[in-house]
């Protein structure tokens, strides 16, 4: 299909009912850019060219897509409808058939638009189309005494009969582009918008001969576009009961369907249950048998199997491996990498560190940039100091270590196999392996000491 398709994504509206400074083809939806899930769909269909129809904030929009290599670029000036927007990337189009898709409309199905592209084919134009109970604001589908499509009238221009049609027009197309610059240039906008459609294409196509193809997609959220935060967040439920379903047909326990947010790609073993109010952003895998409790955040993580996260816990860019106990309350910074039986226990921290296995930091301890070795037991309380206001620095904890309650390991420091250190320890010196070090002002009464009180 590659030598035969070319994609135009119209992104140039303003979004002004978005009330916002971003361009509404970035607002976001299940993490990702609208406009991104519209370019992820359309690359599917291998198009020759894929070109993005920018214009309000589209340094903001071009910025956003740096990293795609793939895209072809039209501005439009001004805006003065949509039938000139697909006029601005006429000289990107090769393909014999030009597919038009909309920045704001993220949901079509490919398989909706394979469906559209295969009615199109031969040199038709194809229309994706819908039936709604109610259909106003949407432009209409005129058809003849024998269900023919005639042309499309909008909303403002409609007449009471028409204005009583139930089929609208999505404004998907799909062009033939050796007729597409011949059309272009016979558009009009004597309309009540003073703009050119696209949509008035196809009349010139019917004048033409040109056969007209009318396809629906499955479910009506998918020609559904995003002009404002409610839709915005309709959508992102319909997306997000899409993403649940998926989940509990592959196997996952969700314990609510209704109250999960994958905002990314969420892989998973067998035998996984996921508690209610739980966030996966970016890439996460869960292995065999992992739990993840209530109220939990999870960002660019791998969790090894039979792992518990415990409520209320939040992990970014870690590796957890096997048999570990998570929170709750605990937190996985960016380069937390857990080997396997650890225990993290409630209101710790884990900060560019690795830990060994079967190694316990349990409570109230912040631990960064820190090797830490296997079976060591981290007192409550205990920080590495590893930031002296310029540089940071590692601390090394080896195999077996015990550190005491309320300890502050200064680093650079190493403490030494199978070492203790006593409570209340600021250890600012490398303690040797195997022996008991402490580092602490010696304990002093004051007799006779009067506490001050109020006059």
């Amino acid at each position: 299909m590659s030598a035969l398709l070319d994609v135009v994504v119209l992104a140039a509206g303003q979004g002004k009912r978005m009330y916002s400074k971003m361009p509404k083809v970035l607002h976001r939806l299940a993490g990702k850019p609208l406009l991104g899930h519209v370019l992820d769909t359309a690359r599917q269909l291998k198009p020759g060219k894929l070109v993005v129809v920018y214009g309000h904030g589209g340094q903001q929009v071009q910025e956003a897509l740096l990293g795609s290599t793939d895209l072809a670029w039209a501005h439009q000036a001004e805006q003065l409808g949509t039938g000139h927007a697909l006029a601005q990337a006429l000289p990107h189009l090769q393909s014999d058939t030009t597919l038009m898709l909309y920045g704001d409309v993220p949901l079509t199905r490919l398989a909706t638009l394979q469906a559209l592209l295969q009615a199109s084919s031969q040199g038709k134009l194809g229309i994706l189309t819908d039936i709604l109970d109610d259909a106003t604001g949407y432009g209409r589908i005129v058809r003849d005494a024998d269900g023919k499509v005639t042309h499309i009238v909008e909303q403002k221009d409609a007449s009471p009969e028409q204005a009583a049609i139930t089929e609208m027009n999505t404004g998907i197309l799909a062009l033939p582009t050796a007729k597409l610059a011949g059309w272009l240039s016979e558009l009009k906008n004597d309309n009540a918008q003073g703009e050119y459609y696209a949509t008035d294409l196809i009349a010139l196509a019917v004048r033409d001969g040109v056969e007209i193809a009318t396809v629906h997609p499955q479910d009506h959220w998918e020609a559904e576009g995003i002009n404002n935060k409610v839709q915005l967040a309709q959508l992102e439920r319909i997306h997000q009961a899409k993403i649940a379903q998926a989940l509990l047909l592959a196997g996952v326990s969700l314990i609510d369907p209704a109250r999960i947010d994958v905002r990314g790609t969420l892989r998973h073993g067998m035998d996984v249950v996921i508690d209610v109010n739980c966030v996966f952003e970016g890439e996460v895998i869960l292995g065999n048998n992992v739990k993840i409790g209530a109220n939990c955040v999870l960002k660019n993580v791998s969790i090894a199997d039979d792992s518990v996260i415990h409520p209320f816990s939040h992990l970014e860019d870690a590796v957890v491996g096997k048999g570990n106990l998570i929170g709750p309350f605990a937190r996985l910074r960016p380069g937390a990498e857990l080997a396997d039986d650890v225990h993290i226990g409630n209101f710790v921290e884990i900060k560019k560190a690795t830990i060994g296995r079967g190694s316990k930091v349990n409570h109230l301890s912040y631990i960064g940039d820190t090797t830490m070795g296997s079976k060591v037991n981290v007192g409550a309380g205990t920080i590495t100091a590893n930031y002296d206001g310029v540089n940071k620095f590692r601390t090394i904890i080896e195999d077996e270590v015990r550190i005491g309650s309320n300890n502050v390991l200064v680093a650079p420091v190493t403490i030494g196999e199978g070492a203790t250190t006593g409570a209340g320890s600021v250890i600012g010196k490398n303690a040797p392996a195997g022996e008991l070090t402490v580092a602490r002002a010696r304990q002093v009464t004051i007799y006779g000491w009067q506490r001050p009180v109020k006059k």
